[in-house]
């Protein structure tokens, strides 16, 4: 699976699945896409019939839920799937950020009690009844209603007109205006919201976008623009000039009334973004609910190991490497036979001359950052070789690997010393899969993983496959 740049020309082909999406969240739709989009790093992907999107901030890959064009709730299971197929190949954790509520469920049972949560209240959506807006009605809703009277006797030449594109060069004039008080809040969020407001603009046709604005004495006053998405209008401008009272709750029930007909039954007016005041508005409108959002980080039992474990059978120990292997340790790196098997080469990213003690360090971080476990294979006290569980998976899979120094070769070290490690990561790490390969040509790799049990499930051009799980 690719993962390509959002760009501006990407929305429009991207549209069929925004129209269809179901969450009734903000994020999932062309506007924050659009608008956002190049703040928070947007990638995108289209897998089994869905659009996966994936943001990237804090040197860190958040991924949205996938979106089918059908409503497949099966297509976005096997979207799912690849998803942490990319994150296992490419080394990535999984993280997932704008979970919906009625999908939270599904997540915490497809991975289990591994998962850390969180649900920021200032990026919770704002969702209203269409009707409430449109008719203001009943005591709840009497402050809202005096303050459109007010607007429309201290300016009886109002109108409300459905935007066009011809409109585009006195609407743009509208938002210089109102952006002057916008900028001047001096925060980077309002001033990303404006910028991408104006570049909105510009793709209202495009977009399939819905807009109108409020004219009082032959002046734009007021703004307001969104898209449908499901049963949804989200409201992605909404923007009234000061010293216009009235003009807020006047343009929401006139742009309600013009563009919320037969098939929409919510609106959605996005977060707060934690801004007090905005907080306070979009309350006194009294929503029927906040829409959570909850982003998820995605844990193996592997994480929550805190130090590399130590290992017997027969007669191995399997341990981290001591400081004073380090010359035998790097030893098997520098074995050019032995590192053309391994399957990665340290000389790819490692100093020009790196010393013994340079190994260690560098399998010593792969542990600290839950990229792989890598033990010392021990006979008698002597360091023999290396075995090693990487590639772990969110489907409680990893994969295997082993080395042994020449000296030590056809004792059966190796079957001993995968056995060891692949029980080990079937009781304590919970593993259910274990996979391993091995290059066509080494055959003794090969014998070593039928040996420890093993069973072969392929090939490709370079390698055979193999795999075991706790009931083989």
């Amino acid at each position: 699976m690719q993962f390509k740049k959002l760009e501006q020309e990407d929305i429009v082909k991207l549209l069929p699945y925004f129209r269809v999406q179901d969450t009734r969240l903000c994020n999932y739709s062309a506007g924050v896409v659009f608008v956002w989009g190049k703040y928070n790093n947007t990638h995108y992907a289209e897998a089994e019939g869905c659009l996966i999107l994936r943001d990237r901030y804090v040197q860190s890959d958040y991924f949205y839920y996938p979106i089918s064009a059908t409503g497949d709730e099966q297509a976005q299971f096997r979207a799912l799937d690849a998803i942490e197929k990319h994150c296992r190949e490419e080394n990535v954790r999984l993280h997932f950020t704008a979970i919906p509520r009625e999908k939270l469920s599904s997540l915490v049972l497809r991975y289990g009690t591994e998962l850390h949560l969180s649900d920021i209240r200032r990026w919770r959506d704002y969702l209203y009844e269409k009707e409430n807006f449109q008719n203001y009605p009943g005591g709840r809703y009497s402050g809202q209603r005096n303050h459109v009277n007010k607007f429309r006797k201290s300016y009886p030449d109002w109108e409300f007109c459905e935007y066009r594109s011809e409109n585009f060069d006195e609407v743009k004039a509208f938002l210089e205006e109102y952006s002057a008080s916008q900028f001047a809040k001096e925060t980077i969020y309002a001033d990303e919201e404006m910028r991408g407001t104006f570049g909105l603009l510009e793709h209202f046709d495009e977009f399939g976008m819905r807009a109108g604005f409020l004219r009082a004495g032959g002046k734009i006053v007021a703004f307001s623009a969104g898209e449908v998405c499901g049963d949804t209008m989200i409201v992605h401008i909404e923007k009234a000039l000061r010293g216009y009272a009235g003009a807020y709750p006047a343009l929401a029930q006139q742009f309600a009334l013009r563009f919320c007909g037969e098939g929409i039954r919510y609106i959605n007016r996005e977060d707060d973004a934690g801004d007090a005041g905005l907080r306070k508005s979009k309350l006194q409108y009294l929503p029927m609910c906040l829409l959570d959002k909850y982003n998820i980080a995605v844990k193996r039992t592997f994480d929550s190991l805190s130090k590399p474990p130590e290992i017997r059978s027969e007669r191995l120990l399997l341990k981290a490497v001591a400081d004073e292997d380090a010359a035998a340790f790097a030893s098997l790196a520098r074995d050019i036979e032995l590192n053309r098997y391994w399957g990665s080469d340290w000389r790819d990213y490692a100093p020009k001359h790196p010393s013994d003690k340079w190994f260690l360090k560098d399998v010593r971080n792969d542990f600290k950052k839950k990229n792989e476990l890598s033990l010392g294979i021990y006979f008698e006290g002597v360091l023999v070789g290396e075995v090693v569980l990487h590639a772990f998976g969110y489907a409680a899979e990893a994969e295997i690997g082993m080395r042994i120094l020449p000296a030590y070769q056809g004792r059966g070290f190796a079957r001993e010393a995968l056995s060891a490690l692949m029980d080990y990561g079937f009781v304590k790490l919970s593993l259910d899969r274990i996979e391993a390969k091995c290059f066509k040509e080494n055959a003794a790799s090969a014998y070593a993983l039928k040996a420890a049990g093993m069973r072969p499930c392929g090939e490709d051009e370079t390698y055979y496959h193999f795999y075991k799980t706790p009931a083989m």
